[in-house]
Order: C-alpha cells, then structure tokens, then sequence
C-alpha cells in the first residue's frame, strides 16, 4: 500500500484538490463543541485536511507516503505530520480527538480493528473519534470480487470496505456513540476526473 500511495502523490501531487472535505468542517465544529485542544490524524494525507484544523487546534498526523509528508510541510506547516502507519503507531502523548478520514475502509477487518484499537490508545479518557468511511449506498459497492463480507475488489488491485449504519457502529461498540450521518461528496482527482461518492461519517467517545 505505502508504494502505490507514495507514486501517486509524488505523480499527480495534490490529487484531490486544496479544499478540505465537509466532514473536516462537520468535525471541526464538534470538536469546538466538546473544548477539544489536541488531534490526532492517522492518515493526514497532503494536509488537505489538518490545515482545516491547524489554525485552531494543535495538530498532529502520520501519513504513510513520504511525497505527501514533504506536501504537507509546505500547504500546512502549522500540523506537525510525521511518516508512518497508522497500525503501528504508539502513542508518545494522549490527544483530545482523532479525526481520520476515509482510511478505515481501505483494509480488511483485522486491521480495520487494529487502526480503531490504536486510536483509543491515543486517546485521553472522554476524548473523540471522528472516522469517515465509504458508505454502502455507495455506486462501487458490490462491484467487483468480494474479499470479505462487505469488502469489494472495485478496481483491480484496489479493493475497500461498504459500511452499513450497523456495521460502523458495530466497529465502534467499545465506545460511547454520539452521532453518525451520511453525506454524498465531490471529488476531482487529476486525470480520473470528477467522482461523487457516498460517505459515512461516526462521532464517538471513548469510555
């Protein structure tokens, strides 16, 4: 996974724009809510995302492709984002909110487990998770070889989870849910052109 996400950032550079997703301002404005101060965001990307919150947060991230990691020190140089995976980071200090946008369905459910797992770890007690996640009234769900239930081979070589209410929640049942919602969003990504699809999107706090 870090080799094909590494070529395709240092390719087509910042593959989904500079707009941050609406689950980043959805997030953001639960985050006020609950006084938080400190995030954590596995899977930080370019910083399309942390600079949506560095300006009002102290943030911090990992991000597996090193293209995107040097990306992300110049479109958000107020995020701190470091190089490495999400499933086998430790915690070196506890955060008040994890926001990790649309990486938990890229895996298998092992590691879908291990990622929530590590992200509780970082978590001080009370503190929230904010996942977002490929819904199954997506179009691509269901195409493609099924590699486990709910998770679809949809392109060749590249396959991800289609979470029900249910199964998101399911996912998260150590944790005290406070919101959940859908939402379809726009994306342009270089020559693929413009996609539309339909997300996910849990709040929860850890008990």
């Amino acid at each position: 996974m870090s080799s094909y996400w590494n070529d395709r950032f240092a390719k087509e550079g910042m593959i989904w724009g500079t707009e941050p997703s609406p689950t980043a301002n959805i997030a953001r404005e639960r985050f006020h809510e609950h006084g938080v101060r400190r995030i954590w965001v596995p899977g930080a990307g370019y910083g399309r995302n942390t600079r949506a919150f560095s300006r009002e947060f102290e943030v911090e991230g990992m991000e597996l492709s090193e293209a995107a990691v040097d990306m992300a020190k110049l479109w958000d140089p107020g995020s701190r984002i470091k190089l490495g995976s999400v499933l086998d980071s430790r915690p070196g200090r506890l955060y008040d909110a994890v926001f990790c946008y649309d990486v938990l369905h890229l895996f298998l459910e092992r590691d879908r487990r291990i990622l929530i797992s590590s992200a509780l770890e970082q978590l001080r007690p009370g503190g929230l998770l904010f996942f977002t996640c490929f819904s199954d009234n997506d179009v691509q769900n269901g195409q493609g070889m099924e590699m486990e239930p709910g998770t679809f081979e949809y392109k060749q070589g590249k396959y991800a989870h289609f979470f029900s209410e249910s199964d998101l929640r399911d996912h998260f049942h150590d944790t005290e849910v406070l919101e959940t919602g859908e939402l379809r969003e726009v994306l342009t990504s270089g020559p693929d052109g413009v996609h539309e699809y339909c997300l996910r999107f849990i709040l929860a706090r850890k008990t």
